[in-house]
């Protein structure tokens, strides 16, 4: 495989606006920076929403639609919608915006799980924002809920609407619901299968070489030929995705998984990592895909056919 699918993730739900001044809050911010990952190299934006005068996360529809229109109007990037959204919210707000918009893509993560912030906040003395302290201290007893039951009413939705599923790996048991839910409801999935290995969250799996191709390889035992990314927290994202190139794989970057571009340089946009991975791959010789290319190699309907 000489090309490969760079995803940007742009703001997700874990940092807050005090950790970095560049983390896009508004709409209009959020769409400028897929837009600048595109034109770096990106063929996906991965899209989470956020209060634009609090930066608090958000599943506010009409946020949606604000910041997917304004990128569909300005470039053709695969845009892959989450319905992990952010702690607290219910699976009702989380699934929301897959038969809203109808998207090409979208987030499914694969189990419960633990997912602790709680630590980040011991980082800071004072936060810029209320929320933010409280926020990452719910997290000490928060469990990410995607139960069977979920799993199943996802699995269901998503194929009612067309939109592919991006199934989030945070452990080794998902890895075994996956191969279970497969089992059970196989028409309701395109191929290829399409998994992310998300490494280094507190609550799952560690972001080290071994653990990657520990779960790559019960991947293949469980669910056969798939295609796959790797996202890793922090500084662990660049040398896991340079990994997954290596093994033929596609990668994840962007702010909302790490807030640096360097030790000790902040990132002043997610391109700047997206533009990292790109000299990375290329001296792999390994090309970014372009999004009609991303779409060709997951088996996605097109941008013709979304609902914005």
């Amino acid at each position: 495989m000489d090309r490969f699918i760079v995803t940007a993730a742009i703001t997700g739900s874990i940092h807050t606006p005090t950790m970095s001044p560049y983390l896009p809050i508004t709409p209009r911010q959020i769409a400028d920076e897929a837009v600048r990952a595109h034109e770096a190299g990106a063929a996906v934006a991965h899209i989470h929403v956020r209060d634009p005068e609090t930066g608090q996360p958000s599943p506010d529809i009409e946020l949606f639609r604000e910041v997917i229109t304004e990128i569909k109007s300005r470039c053709d990037m695969v845009l892959c919608l989450t319905t992990g959204g952010g702690a607290g919210m219910t699976v009702k707000e989380r699934g929301r915006v897959v038969p809203t918009f109808k998207p090409e893509l979208a987030s499914l993560n694969f189990g419960s799980t633990n997912f602790g912030l709680f630590h980040a906040a011991e980082m800071f003395a004072e936060f810029k924002h209320p929320w933010e302290k409280m926020y990452l201290e719910f997290s000490e007893d928060f469990i990410f809920p995607n139960t069977f039951k979920t799993l199943r009413e996802f699995v269901h939705l998503f194929a009612a609407n067309e939109t592919k599923p991006e199934l989030e790996i945070y452990d080794l048991g998902m890895i075994n619901n996956a191969a279970f839910i497969l089992g059970r409801h196989d028409d309701r999935f395109t191929r290829p299968v399409y998994l992310q290995f998300v490494l280094g969250i507190l609550g799952g799996a560690q972001p080290t070489p071994d653990t990657l191709l520990f779960l790559y390889n019960n991947a293949r035992q469980l669910i056969g030929d798939f295609a796959w990314s790797v996202c890793a927290a922090g500084r662990h994202q660049l040398p896991l995705c340079t990994m997954a190139l290596i093994l033929g794989g596609n990668v994840r970057v962007g702010m909302e998984d790490s807030l640096f571009a360097g030790k000790g340089v902040l990132a002043k946009s997610s391109a700047d990592q997206v533009e990292k991975i790109v000299t990375i791959g290329r001296q792999l010789s390994k090309e970014p895909a372009t999004p009609d290319e991303a779409r060709e190699i997951l088996g996605l309907k097109g941008l013709d056919k979304v609902n914005w």
